[in-house]
């Protein structure tokens, strides 16, 4: 039987993964999310934020279903064509995680 039955997916996820993972997982997922409301908000589709970005549809898809790693420069294209950019800005750490360490 496995060791995750009865258990909450955040204390399987904390046994798996370091704080470091677990907070690159958490910033990534944050950033698709709002591309994808900021292109909702817009009211458009994948295949017109192709028009009008120049990355392919199916790039699109797979970046926003989290099924790839795109580069910057990719997130970066999409956002200028949402009228969005990308702000480094101090985090918010729920716990005291030494990333430099």
């Amino acid at each position: 039987m496995s060791k995750a039955i009865g258990r909450s997916w955040d204390e399987v996820r904390k046994e798996l993964f370091t704080p470091e993972e677990i907070l690159e997982s958490d910033l990534r997922v944050s950033i698709i999310g709002e591309l994808i409301k900021a292109r909702e908000e817009k009211g458009i589709t994948q295949k017109k934020l192709e028009e009008i970005s120049g990355v392919k549809q199916p790039v699109i898809a797979r970046l926003e279903t989290g099924k790839s790693n795109p580069q910057l420069s990719t997130i970066l294209k999409i956002l200028a064509s949402l009228g969005k950019t990308l702000a480094i800005v101090p985090m918010e750490l729920e716990s005291n995680i030494n990333l430099n360490s």
